[in-house]
């Protein structure tokens, strides 16, 4: 999932919110030390929900329709579900989007001092060009994977290679999130209670 959807699964405080958002940008078990508890456990509950979505059967046969871009589709289906959920907001919360992506910025501007080089570089822009709401919008989904494949290290050309392939199954890919997302609320919501693991110190 993408930045939308994991701060919504962790809707329940402000710091879970933080702690999901770092979950791309904080890396290996030692520099869980440096959250606060709360913080640290959405960092890993962000790493389980991940897993979750790739090993999802929906998922992986949605990831088939890319054939040998399917390396790549993983990020494409991230960004699109973003999108279904936003599209669909309603369905999912009783509160407007704009409320909610608010609550996401503010979360972000204030602890913006103690976030990692990357996403303290990324989020005013986040905000500014409000990323998360226009989600909602379907080019959104084109400009964020364009926007990605500049950050890849490489092969971004493989990433936009995957646009086409993503608006002619657009169909099914919708089906896709339609079966994927509700076991995921359910399976995230569970992940909740794991224990968290030992961080050598």
């Amino acid at each position: 999932m993408n930045y939308l959807a994991h701060a919504w699964l962790a809707r329940h405080s402000d710091d879970a919110i933080l702690g999901a958002l770092l979950g791309d940008f904080v890396h290996g078990q030692a520099a869980l030390l440096d959250w606060p508890p709360e913080v640290r456990t959405e960092i890993l509950r962000h790493r389980h929900i991940d897993r979750y979505t790739d090993t999802h059967p929906a998922v992986a046969a949605a990831r088939v329709q890319f054939g040998d871009l399917r390396r790549y589709a993983g990020i494409a289906l991230d960004v699109y579900f973003d999108h279904c959920l936003a599209r669909d907001w309603s369905r999912w919360n009783d509160g407007p989007l704009d409320d909610f992506t608010a609550r996401v910025y503010r979360v972000l501007q204030e602890h913006r001092d103690t976030l990692p080089p990357r996403l303290q570089a990324i989020a005013p822009h986040m905000a500014a060009h409000d990323w998360l709401g226009s989600y909602g919008e379907r080019a959104s989904v084109d400009r964020a994977m364009r926007g990605i494949a500049t950050r890849l290290s490489r092969n971004g050309d493989r990433l936009i290679a995957c646009l086409p392939v993503l608006r002619e199954n657009e169909a099914s890919i919708n089906a896709t999130f339609d079966a994927f997302f509700p076991d995921l609320v359910t399976a995230a919501a569970l992940m909740s209670d794991e224990p968290e693991p030992a961080v050598a110190r």
